[in-house]
C-alpha cells in the first residue's frame, strides 16, 4: 500500500475517545455498520479520516469515502492528504479504481455508475466511510460493498423519509459530545438568539412533510416580512458577516434588492449561479467584513467560512437535520469569535428548540416514527394541513398494477438542489415513472402509449409544480415543456416495451 505512515496527529480528547470507540467496533465486529453522530463543527472530517488512516495501516485493505456534493469530495480529499493518506476522488473523467492509491472519494452516482459498467471492483474494499449520512441516496450503493465495514457520518441521525429509518441500515449508533459541551469547553462559538414570530397560516407542507417552495416565495417575498427581515437585521447583524437562508430563489431575490435598495453590502447565491461567479462571490463574501450572502439551500453542507457572525432563517422548515446545518455554519470558533448570532424568522427554534440545547439522539435513532410525529405536531401549528396531490378515481382505475401514482415534484426538487444535481433531472424522474407505470399495466405496446396519453391531466400538474419550482420560467417554456415531456415520455415507451416483452 501506498499510503505514508505519519506522526500521530493530536486530536481533542473527545475525538481520541471517539475514534478508539469506533475503531473498537471495526475490530470485533465483522461487516458491521454503525452510525457516528457529532455535531456540525466537531471536526467529523478530521475523525473519519483518521479512522481511514488507521484502518489502511492495520488492516491494508482499501477505504472507500462516499459524498454527496463536488466540494465535500474535494475537501475531504485534502483532509485525508493532509493525515498522509494517498487517496484519489472518482470523477466522470476518472473511471476506475487505480493500484497507487489506498483511499478513494466519490460522490454516490459517479460512483454507482462505475460499479454498473464494471469498471470498479469492490471486492477489496474493507471500510466505507458515508459522510452526511442521513441522505438516502447512499442506501442505493451499500449491497455492493458486502465485504465491508460501513461507518455512517452525520450531525442529526435521523431521516426525514421514515419509511426509511436509519436503524435500518445501521445496527448502532456511537454518540460524541453535544453541542452545549462543545460550547462550554471552547470548540464552537456560543449563540445569542433572536425570535420575530411570524405567522406562517399560508405556508403549505409538500408529501415529504417540509414546506413547499412556491408557499415559501409568496409569504417571504410580500413587503412585511421583507421590512421586518430589515428591521431584524438593524437590530441584530448590522456591520456582522451575515448568511440569509432563504426557501426559494424568488425570495432570496427579492432579499437582494431590498438590501441593495437599503445600500446595504449583499449579494445572492443559488444553484443556477454559474461555478466562475460562485468563486467569485464567495472570495468577495470571505474578504469583506460586513458582507451579507443571501442564499438557497446550497450553503448548508459543503461550506466552510468561520468569520460568519450572524445567520439569519429567513424561511420555516420542519427539518431538524437542515435546521441545524444552517446555524451551524455561524458556529465556527475564532480566537476573535467567541460567540455568534441566530435571527430566526420562521418560528424554527420554536418548533425545534434552541440549537444548542442536547438532543436525545439515541432515542431520534431508535425511535423515528415516534420523534417525527413529534415533530409534525410541533409544525402543524400555524401552517396548513399537508398538501397531496388528488388523483381522480377514473385515472387511478387505469393504473391496477400500480401502488403508488404520486410524485413530490417540490420534494425531488429539493433533493436535487441539495445533491448539485440540474433541475430537469426531476423531469426526467417524473418521465421514468410514468413510463413503468404505462409498462406495468399494459398487455401491448399501443396500449401502453395510450395509457401515456391519459396522464395528460397528471403531466399537467407535474410540469405547474415544477415551473413553479424554477420561479422565473417563462409561459413558453411551460408549453414547450408540456409537450416535449409526452413526447420523451412516449419515446421511452417504445424504447424499452420490447425489452419488456422480451423478458
Amino acid at each position: 500500500m501506498k499510503t505514508n505512515v505519519q506522526p500521530k496527529k493530536a486530536f481533542y480528547a473527545y475525538q481520541e475517545k471517539d475514534i478508539e470507540t469506533i475503531f473498537d467496533h471495526i475490530k470485533s465486529e465483522n461487516n458491521g455498520k454503525l452510525l457516528y453522530q457529532l455535531p456540525t463543527g466537531g471536526g467529523k472530517t478530521i475523525i473519519f479520516s483518521e479512522i481511514a488512516r488507521r484502518f489502511i495501516e492495520e488492516f491494508d485493505k482499501t477505504v472507500i469515502i462516499l459524498t454527496h456534493r463536488k466540494e465535500l469530495s474535494t475537501q475531504t480529499s485534502s483532509t485525508l492528504k493532509k493525515m498522509g493518506i494517498n487517496n484519489h476522488v472518482i470523477s466522470s473523467k476518472s473511471l476506475d479504481f487505480k493500484p497507487d492509491f489506498d483511499c478513494y472519494v466519490a460522490m454516490v452516482e459517479t460512483l454507482r455508475n462505475r460499479i454498473k459498467a464494471k469498471k470498479i471492483k469492490t471486492n477489496n474494499v474493507g471500510l466505507v466511510i458515508v459522510d452526511e449520512a442521513h441522505h438516502n441516496s447512499f442506501r442505493k450503493l451499500m449491497s455492493s460493498f458486502k465485504n465491508a465495514f460501513v461507518i455512517g457520518v452525520t450531525a442529526t441521525p435521523f431521516s426525514s423519509d421514515t419509511s426509511k429509518p436509519m436503524k435500518k441500515h445501521y445496527k448502532s449508533l456511537v454518540m460524541g459530545e453535544n453541542i452545549s459541551e462543545l460550547i462550554a469547553q471552547g470548540f464552537l462559538a456560543k449563540p445569542q438568539s433572536y425570535i420575530y414570530e411570524v405567522e406562517l397560516n399560508s405556508l403549505k407542507t409538500g408529501i415529504h412533510g417540509d414546506y413547499t417552495v412556491s408557499s415559501s416565495n409568496e409569504l417571504y417575498s410580500s413587503p412585511p416580512m421583507l421590512e421586518l427581515l430589515i428591521k431584524a437585521y438593524s437590530e441584530n447583524g448590522t456591520g456582522k458577516k451575515t448568511l440569509i437562508f432563504n426557501n426559494g430563489i424568488a425570495a432570496s431575490q427579492k432579499v437582494y434588492e431590498t438590501f441593495t435598495a437599503a445600500g446595504i453590502a449583499i449579494k445572492h447565491l443559488d444553484n443556477k449561479t454559474t461555478d466562475k461567479e460562485r468563486k467569485e462571490i464567495l472570495k468577495w463574501f470571505k474578504k469583506t467584513k460586513d458582507a451579507v450572502l443571501t442564499s438557497v439551500s446550497i450553503l448548508t453542507t459543503g461550506f466552510d467560512e468561520p468569520t460568519v457572525q450572524n445567520v439569519i432563517l429567513n424561511r420555516a422548515t420542519t427539518s431538524i437535520t437542515l435546521y441545524h446545518q444552517m446555524v451551524g455554519r455561524g458556529s465556527r470558533r475564532l480566537p476573535s469569535k467567541k460567540t455568534f448570532t441566530i435571527t430566526d424568522l420562521g418560528n424554527n427554534i420554536q418548533r425545534f428548540g434552541a440549537w444548542e440545547e442536547p438532543v436525545d439522539w439515541k432515542y431520534v435513532f431508535e425511535r423515528p416514527e415516534e420523534f417525527a410525529k413529534q415533530l409534525h405536531f410541533q409544525s402543524s401549528a400555524g401552517s396548513s394541513a399537508v398538501q397531496s396531490h388528488g388523483l381522480s378515481a377514473e385515472l387511478r382505475a387505469q393504473f391496477p398494477n400500480t401502488l403508488e401514482m404520486t410524485f413530490d415534484v417540490e420534494g425531488h426538487y429539493q433533493e436535487a438542489i441539495d445533491t448539485d444535481k440540474k433541475p430537469k433531472t426531476v423531469i426526467q424522474q417524473s418521465i421514468r415513472q410514468h413510463a413503468k407505470m404505462c409498462m406495468d399495466n399494459a398487455e401491448i405496446l399501443s396500449q401502453a402509449i395510450a395509457l401515456a396519453e391519459a396522464l395528460q391531466p397528471e403531466i399537467d400538474w407535474r410540469v405547474k409544480q415544477y415551473v413553479k419550482c424554477l420561479d422565473n420560467a417563462s409561459k413558453n417554456y411551460k408549453a414547450w415543456l408540456l409537450e416535449d415531456y409526452q413526447n420523451r415520455l412516449k419515446g421511452l415507451i417504445i424504447k424499452l416495451y420490447p425489452k419488456v416483452t422480451a423478458a
